[in-house]
């Protein structure tokens, strides 16, 4: 087909015939449209053009946004939504979402999270959308046009440009910085105590951590500083660790030791080790929480409905102790022994792939340097080859490679997608 050949628009829609009845007319005239002036400006050639169409239609029709299976190894992998959600079924149709079916009159969306978080950590909280907001609002509600005291080494980069001075300006606080990079003294806090201070904050430093030389004060010592001179403390606590997973080889501090350390208030992320959906969390003095909890930028960083139906499911089963119904926890906690014999499985069915110990990690700006033994598949071969196959699957699956091997890690691999991984490398080893 030459160029000056080129269709009209109602003579392809009508050779298009029924093959697109579920996609709007309006809507496939704009495609057909926009796909011939895509080839009236040489960016396209005349031949693709039922092809294009077929594309673009076909993109309408499947969701961007799709489940896939993680054989990583990063449990909390950040490109991949952090923490792997537990099952739930939202609620169809309209919800009690701010209705008290009590009494017949206007509720808060508050009442489906607050009392699961005042059982697990026994303190109120309020939740927002994620723990950026939450930083941002603790410090617009408590410190604006007064000055923050932050420890030098604590001035960090969460990711994706989230620096703590950024967000501190932009909340209208002032940052005070105390101490030196590697080193704060408690009295380094005193001395910069004045008639603006307005906050102490501590920020867990969740992506790396400093080792030598180092040192700051204790919690408690600067949660004692603090009440001395009426003063709120607050921890910026990143990861939100709720369980104690040391006995799984993970150091990471525990939101209720902080607590218990004496801060006022502590905030953290609810998509990575708590398990759940993105959220933050802000609890700790019930003064303050109200305070916050009454500023008019709480509004705009408040949960939707689908967020509080999975929060409230993942703090649920927090609170039945049934850890093992969250994805992230069970992974983190699954036995050596398991993911052996599930690599072992997977690699008998895939032939000439290899079984062999390795490391998988926690991610998703947790537990820096930290990792925790796993069992591998390892596959030789053309591994970047295999690696865009299994990517770009109907079942999409992300793996990793090193030194020239595709590796799958059965820890992040759901139990039920063993097989769906296996068949797929047996049909890519079939189709060489």
């Amino acid at each position: 087909m030459q160029r000056r050949e080129i269709p009209s628009v109602d003579l392809l829609l009508r050779s298009l015939g029924s093959r697109y009845e579920d996609i709007a007319r309006p809507r496939l005239t704009s495609i057909t449209r926009a796909v011939l002036e895509a080839v009236r400006s040489l960016d396209l050639p005349v031949e693709e053009i039922e092809a294009e169409i077929h594309r673009r239609v076909e993109a309408l029709r499947r969701p961007s946004l799709r489940r896939v299976i993680n054989a990583t190894g990063v449990v909390l992998h950040t490109n991949l939504g952090r923490a792997p959600l537990k099952e739930f079924h939202p609620v169809e149709g309209y919800s009690n979402l701010e209705y008290d079916l009590q009494t017949g009159k206007r509720g808060k969306r508050d009442v489906h999270l607050a009392p699961l978080l005042q059982q697990l950590l026994g303190v109120p909280a309020i939740a927002v959308n994620n723990n950026a907001a939450a930083t941002y609002l603790v410090l617009r509600a408590l410190a604006t046009g007064g000055e923050v005291l932050v420890s030098r080494g604590e001035l960090v980069e969460i990711g994706d440009g989230f620096r703590i001075p950024d967000i501190m300006q932009e909340s209208g606080a002032v940052l005070r910085e105390v101490g030196a990079t590697n080193r704060t003294h408690i009295e380094d806090y005193r001395k910069a105590i004045g008639e603006g201070t307005k906050l102490i904050m501590r920020v867990h430093p969740s992506n790396f951590h400093q080792t030598g030389f180092v040192g700051k004060p204790s919690l408690a010592d600067l949660a004692r500083l603090a009440r001395e001179h009426s003063l709120p403390c607050y921890e910026d606590l990143g990861s939100g660790c709720l369980l104690d997973l040391r006995a799984y080889g993970i150091e990471e501090p525990l939101v209720g030791d902080s607590l218990r350390a004496g801060v006022h208030l502590v905030s953290f992320s609810c998509d990575k080790l708590l398990g759940g959906p993105q959220a933050g969390i802000i609890a700790g003095d019930a003064e303050l929480v109200a305070r916050i909890r009454r500023h008019p930028m709480y509004r705009a960083f408040r949960l939707d409905k689908l967020a509080v139906e999975a929060l409230s499911e993942a703090l649920r089963a927090l609170a039945r102790g049934d850890y093992h119904a969250l994805p992230g926890p069970r992974m983190i906690s699954m036995p050596l022994a398991e993911i052996e014999t599930r690599a072992r499985n997977i690699a008998a069915r895939i032939g000439r792939a290899l079984v062999r110990q390795g490391r998988s990690v926690i991610g998703g700006g947790s537990t820096p340097d930290q990792s925790i033994p796993t069992w591998l598949v390892a596959i030789p071969g053309d591994a970047r080859r295999l690696e865009r196959y299994l990517r770009t699957a109907s079942t999409p699956v992300v793996a990793r490679i090193e030194n020239d091997e595709l590796l799958l890690d059965p820890r992040t691999i759901f139990p039920a997608d063993d097989d769906t991984v296996a068949g797929l490398i047996e049909s890519y080893a079939r189709s060489m």
